[in-house]
C-alpha cells in the first residue's frame, strides 16, 4: 500500500491541526464517516424498532434484530484485513459499503420479520467492514505521531452516534416512517464510499508490498466465537439461575476452545501472534481496551431501565442521560489524546481510578428512587460523565500503542482486530451484564400495575447496585494491568521496537 504520510508541521506535540489540515482533513472525514455510518446505523435502529414490530410484528424476536447485527458485525471486522489484503483500500472500502446497502434496502423493504433480520444481518456484515477498516488505514495515511489523535478521532464517532442515531430515529418514528429511515442511510454511504476511494490508496498493504498471499481464514475461530457470544447472549436473557450460569459457562468452554486454535504455532488465526499470551505487550493491551470497552458497555445497556424505574424518567430522557457517559468518553479523547510523556503516565494512571470513583457513586446513587425533579439527577448525571471520561483518557493511547507494537508481518490484522476485539467485549460484556441483573432478580419482574410496579422497583433497585458492586472489579483488574506498563506506553519519541515486539 503506497503511504500517504504527509502534512507534517514541526517536530513538537501533534496538535489537531496537524489531522484536520489539508489532505489529512478530507482522510478524516473518510475514515470517521465509515465508523459513523456503523455506529448511527445501530443507534437508529435501536430507537424505531418498537415502530417496525408494530407495523410488521415479530415482537418475540426483537433483541435478536440487535443481537444479528453485532455478531455479523464481529465476524466481517474479523475479515477485514483479509479484504483490506485482498482488495486494497478503495476495492474493501466499496464491498462493505455495497453490503451495507443491500442490508439496508432489505430492512426498508422488509415485510415480515423474518426479512428484517436478514437484512439486518446483511447490514451487520458490511457495517463490520466499514468500521473495521480504518484502523489498518490509519498506519499508512497518517503520520504516526497522529495516530493517538486519530483514534480519539473515530472514537468520538460513537460519542456522536449516540447523541445522533436516537434523534434521528425518533423523527422517522414520530413521523411513522420507519422504513425511510433504512433508505436515507444509502445515499449518506454512497457519499462516504465514494470519498473514502478518492481519497485512500489503491494497494492491498503488506500481502502487496511483499509479494505474500492474503491470510487465510480461520474459520473454526470463527464459528466458536459466534457460538460463544450467542451462549452468552442466551444466558443473559434466561430468567432461572441454573440456566444462566450454563450458558455463560458454554460460552467460557468455547472461547477456551478458541483460545487453543489460536495459541497453535502454525495455521490460521483470528488474531495477530502474541495476542492471547500473558508475557506479550500486544495481549495486554488488547486486554486493556477489552475492559475499557465492558466498563462502558455494562453500564450504558441498563442505564436507561434504571433512570426509567427509580427515577421517573421518560424513555427519551433516560437515553439522553444514558449518553452522557458517550460525551465524557468524546471528551477526554478530544482534550487529551495528545498528551506525552510524563503528563500522559498521569493520566493513565489515573484512569482506573476515575472509573472507579464513578462507578462507586452510580452504585450508591442509582439504587435510590428518586422523585421527578431534576436537581436529584445533577449527582448522578456528574457520574455518568465521568464514567465516559474514565474510559476517555486512556482508549485512544492504548489503541495507538496496538499499532506500534504489531507484529512487522501482521500489522493489518493487528490494526483490524482492534475492533474485532472492542466488538467482542461489547457483545460479551452486555451479556455478562444481563446475567448479572438477572441473578440479582431483574428478570422476575413485572413493571405494570399498581403492586407489579411496586415489586419491580425493589428488583430493579437491587439489580443496579449488584451490576454497579461487580463491575468495580473491571476498573480494578485495568488498574492492575496499566499501572506497571504506564512509563513504557508513556515513552516519549520514537518507541524501542525491538522491546515491544517480543510477540514472535
Amino acid at each position: 500500500m503506497t503511504s500517504m504520510k504527509e502534512d507534517r508541521h514541526g517536530e513538537g506535540p501533534p496538535g489537531w491541526g496537524d489531522l484536520l489540515r489539508g489532505r489529512n482533513l478530507i482522510r478524516s472525514v473518510a475514515l470517521c464517516g465509515s465508523v459513523a455510518l456503523h455506529a448511527i446505523n445501530l443507534y437508529l435502529s435501536t430507537t424505531i424498532l418498537p415502530s417496525v414490530v408494530a407495523d410488521i410484528g415479530g415482537l418475540d424476536y426483537y433483541a435478536w434484530n440487535t443481537s444479528v447485527f453485532v455478531v455479523a458485525s464481529i465476524i466481517a471486522a474479523a475479515l477485514s484485513a483479509r479484504l483490506l489484503a485482498r482488495l486494497g483500500a478503495r476495492g474493501a472500502f466499496g464491498f462493505g459499503a455495497a453490503i451495507f446497502v443491500v442490508g439496508a434496502a432489505l430492512c426498508a423493504l422488509a415485510p415480515t420479520m423474518g426479512v428484517m433480520l436478514v437484512g439486518r444481518t446483511v447490514q451487520g456484515f458490511g457495517g463490520g467492514f466499514l468500521v473495521a477498516l480504518p484502523y489498518p488505514l490509519i498506519r499508512h495515511v497518517f503520520d504516526e505521531r497522529l495516530w493517538p489523535r486519530a483514534m480519539a478521532l473515530i472514537s468520538s464517532m460513537w460519542g456522536i452516534a449516540t447523541l445522533l442515531g436516537p434523534a434521528v430515529g425518533g423523527v422517522f418514528a414520530e413521523f411513522g416512517v420507519w422504513r425511510a429511515a433504512f433508505w436515507s442511510l444509502i445515499p449518506v454511504t454512497l457519499v462516504f464510499t465514494l470519498l473514502a476511494i478518492r481519497v485512500l490508496p489503491e494497494g492491498s498493504g503488506r500481502a502487496e508490498e511483499e509479494g505474500a498471499g492474503a491470510p487465510g481464514v480461520p474459520l473454526l475461530q470463527l464459528v466458536l466465537l459466534t457460538a460463544a457470544v450467542i451462549a452468552a447472549s442466551v444466558g443473559s436473557v434466561t430468567t432461572g439461575p441454573i440456566a444462566s450460569l450454563a450458558s455463560v459457562g458454554l460460552a467460557l468452554l468455547l472461547l477456551a476452545g478458541l483460545v487453543g486454535l489460536e495459541r497453535r504455532p502454525t495455521g490460521d488465526r483470528l488474531l495477530p501472534r502474541g495476542a492471547f499470551d500473558l508475557a506479550s505487550p500486544l495481549s495486554i493491551l488488547y486486554l486493556i481496551s477489552a475492559l475499557l470497552a465492558v466498563t462502558v458497555t455494562c453500564t450504558e445497556i441498563f442505564v436507561p431501565l434504571f433512570l426509567q424505574v427509580l427515577h421517573r424518567r421518560s424513555p427519551l430522557e433516560a437515553g439522553y442521560l444514558a449518553a452522557l457517559m458517550s460525551a465524557g468518553w468524546t471528551l477526554a479523547a478530544v482534550l487529551w489524546s495528545g498528551l506525552e510523556g510524563t503528563r500522559l503516565r498521569r493520566m493513565l494512571r489515573a484512569s482506573p481510578f476515575v472509573s472507579l470513583a464513578s462507578l462507586g457513586t452510580l452504585a450508591v446513587l442509582m439504587p435510590v428512587p428518586g422523585g421527578e425533579s431534576w436537581t436529584e439527577l445533577i449527582p448522578l448525571s456528574v457520574a455518568l460523565v465521568v464514567v465516559g471520561i474514565g474510559v476517555g483518557m486512556a482508549y485512544p493511547h492504548i489503541a495507538a500503542r496496538v499499532l506500534v507494537v504489531a507484529p512487522s508481518d501482521e500489522e493489518e490484522i493487528t490494526a483490524s482486530s482492534i475492533m474485532t476485539v472492542q466488538l467482542c467485549a461489547t457483545a460479551l460484556g452486555a451479556a455478562a451484564a444481563g446475567v448479572i441483573v438477572n441473578l440479582a432478580g431483574l428478570g422476575g419482574s413485572t413493571p405494570s400495575g399498581d403492586g407489579g410496579m411496586v415489586a419491580a422497583v425493589a428488583d430493579v433497585a437491587r439489580a443496579s447496585r449488584a451490576l454497579f458492586v461487580v463491575l468495580l472489579i473491571v476498573p480494578l483488574f485495568t488498574l492492575r494491568l496499566l499501572w506497571p506498563r504506564a512509563p513504557e506506553y508513556a515513552r516519549e519519541g520514537e518507541p524501542d521496537r525491538d522491546e515491544w515486539k517480543r510477540v514472535d
